[in-house]
């Protein structure tokens, strides 16, 4: 094993997060679809929550906050909407159940909305996004998440880096998937440049006194992520503004842990003691494109906006605009063929992970 990166196939990754998911009690199906949805995290490029993530999920299990067994059930409804809980399931399993009820939902009365309570973390947003792309409905995806960010104006921790994601559907293009943490940058790229003992770049977080800082550990002494736009000059309240829709939306509808209650992912930290709501949140939404315009002429013209977009003449030194998804469908491409990069200390984890379980990396 280098000190650099580490090119591992994208079956060995999953084999053994698979096979880590049984050892914890998950079903066969559950174990196959969380390892799935981990794997798609690294293959789209978003290492910060593939299996970099995978010893958190097993920290949370060992400290009894993840049910590897979840009756996941409809606790209220109606034609369109849902509430469901995830019964502190994996959030990787929760979650793709849940979009699959907007969809279902989507199919029958043209549009489906989903608020999640007693979930997890579920992995990267845009893999449930994307699972209306197939049933040509547009797909939409977010969670709540730790409450690692402060607000504009604060240095209290009181939101989650809470993204948002969206796929839309395409005829001859690949479709249009945006999937964006609402603060500037996810703790994983945190943590991604704490494992290579690299700074953080400035506006993307504050030490405890509100001050920018440029130290990739500021979060482990007490400072904070900072929203979409890094402060009130460029914006910041606008991260805010998105952040507080996606916790509202998540957990304040659907009786999930909201704001500062929101449950942190790392087990050694406490849950709330004033708790408000049940495990962390998440909210789905699938539209039939047909509800709007026929489909293959909505598609047309997605295809249009795009190629417009992608020949749109480029500042000096660019040479193309890129189109939300354009990165990751390029970056899974590649990984596919050659491998997925992993980061040494990552190797460390995952066979720490092993040992308690008696399977090879």
């Amino acid at each position: 094993m280098s000190n650099g990166i580490n090119l591992i196939s994208y079956n060995t990754l999953f084999d053994f997060s698979k096979n880590v998911f049984l050892a914890m009690g998950c079903p066969e199906k559950d174990a196959d679809l969380a390892a799935n949805v981990l794997l798609s995290a690294d293959l789209r490029g978003v290492d910060s929550h593939g299996v970099a993530r995978l010893i958190g999920y097993v920290r949370l299990w060992e400290a009894g906050r993840i049910n590897p067994t979840p009756e996941i059930k409809i606790i209220h409804e109606t034609p369109s909407t849902a509430t469901i809980d995830g019964d502190a399931g994996l959030g990787l399993v929760v979650a793709p159940q849940a979009m699959q009820v907007a969809i279902d939902k989507a199919t029958n009365v043209g549009t489906g909305w989903v608020s999640v309570k007693n979930s997890n973390h579920y992995g990267i947003a845009g893999y449930h996004a994307m699972m209306a792309l197939q049933h040509d409905m547009i797909g939409l995806s977010m969670t709540n998440a730790s409450p690692l960010v402060s607000p504009t104006f604060s240095k209290e921790r009181l939101l989650g880096t809470n993204p948002i994601a969206m796929a839309i559907p395409a005829g001859e293009e690949p479709p249009f998937v945006a999937d964006f943490a609402t603060t500037t940058a996810a703790n994983g790229k945190l943590e991604i440049l704490q494992r290579k003992e690299e700074d953080a770049p400035v506006g993307w977080v504050q030490d405890k006194q509100g001050n920018s800082t440029t130290d990739a550990a500021a979060l482990k002494s007490g400072g904070a992520l900072l929203p979409l736009g890094s402060d009130r000059v460029r914006s910041s309240h606008k991260g805010y503004c998105l952040g507080s829709m996606v916790d509202i939306l998540s957990a304040v509808l659907s009786g999930a842990g909201y704001g500062p209650w929101a449950p942190p992912f790392v087990s050694f930290l406490p849950l709330p003691e004033d708790p408000v709501g049940e495990g962390l949140g998440h909210f789905f939404g699938a539209m039939r494109v047909d509800g709007f315009r026929p489909k293959e002429e909505f598609k047309s013209h997605m295809d249009n906006w795009i190629r417009r977009f992608k020949t749109a003449e480029t500042v000096e030194g660019q040479e193309r605009v890129l189109i939300p998804g354009d990165p990751e469908r390029e970056i899974e491409h590649e990984r596919r063929t050659v491998g997925i990069p992993v980061l040494s200390p990552v190797i460390k984890d995952l066979e720490e992970v092993g040992s308690k379980f008696d399977i090879k990396l």
